[in-house]
Order: structure tokens, then sequence, then C-alpha cells
């Protein structure tokens, strides 16, 4: 059975949102090789699921629970179909707060993990302006952030993309 492709998340194994495992999954009830690496928000607390139960909406739909909160697509005007397949058919990521799923050009953006630091030094002009605004944080604060920035550390910055454009979306996390 090939790996399950998800338009919106393109590469969780290498953003840590799926690893390797022999655990069996709690949905299906198979050891697959894989499990999800992040949170289901669901009533119910689940450890173990497999990138398949995810990408077929099972988990969600047995467990009643969501990879993603909905809330910042639905803000963004995403279509529902878009919001169901990003927050109950695709993985979600670990945050330090709680995870924001980006959205650009009417559609939620693809997933990438944590910044590169080169990514974040190429950051300039209107994108720049963009991601500071945003993120309220001022030019002199956003040198000494850049100076001491790692990925995966904290801060987080995390990567995404517009499939519709293709520009990168950033956002930051902390503790």
């Amino acid at each position: 059975m090939d790996f399950p492709k998800f338009k919106y998340h393109p590469d969780p194994i290498s953003t840590g949102a799926i690893k390797n495992s022999d655990e069996i999954c709690e949905c299906c009830n198979e050891a697959r090789g894989y499990v999800y690496n992040s949170i289901l928000y669901s009533a119910e607390e689940i450890e173990f699921i497999c990138p398949w139960c995810i990408a077929d909406g099972s988990a969600a739909e047995k467990f009643d629970g969501m990879f993603s909160d909905n809330h910042p697509l639905i803000e963004a005007g995403v279509p529902e179909e878009v919001i169901s397949e990003v927050c109950e058919r695709t993985p979600g990521y670990n945050s330090w707060q709680q995870e924001v799923w980006q959205a650009h050009c009417g559609t939620a953006c693809e997933f990438h993990g944590d910044a590169k630091k080169k990514d974040l030094i190429e950051l300039n002009g209107d994108s720049l302006e963009s991601f500071l605004k945003a993120e309220m944080i001022k030019p002199d604060n956003w040198k000494n952030i850049l100076e001491h920035y790692s990925k995966g550390g904290n801060p987080a910055i995390y990567k995404f993309k517009c499939p519709e454009c293709s520009e990168n979306i950033y956002t930051m996390d902390f503790t």
C-alpha cells in the first residue's frame, strides 16, 4: 500500500508530523510502520493513528475529532470542503501554543514545517512587512529574532506555501 498523499501537508515525515513506528493504529487496528506524531483534538485521548486513517478521514470520523483548528480557515473564508480536508484528512503540526493553519488566495496553504534560517534571511519587501505586521514584531526585534533563530527552536517560525500563487507564508509561535 502506497504512503498516502496529503495536498496541504506534502511531506509529513520530514516535518515530523508522521514518524516511523511499530505501534498499532487505534482506528484500523493495524501496525503499518508509521503513526501520527501530533494531536487529534477529540474527547477521547488517542495515542496512535496511522497516516492512512488520517487520509481517508476514518480517524476524524471514528473519534469525532480534528487534526487542526478550523477557526483560522473559517475566518479566512476558505471553502468548507478545503477546511474539511485540512482539519479531518490532513496531519496537523506541533506548535508551542496552538497551530494556526495559514490561508492565502482564498484557500488553505501547504504546510512545509519549520522555516530554515536561510528562508527567513531571504524574506524581504512586502512579504517581510506582512509577516512582521501579522506577528506584531518591530523591525529591530526581528533582527534579534533572526540572529538567534534556529529551526525547531523557540520562537518557532513555520513555513507555508500558497498552492495558488506559490508565495511563502510564515507564522510564528513561542512559549
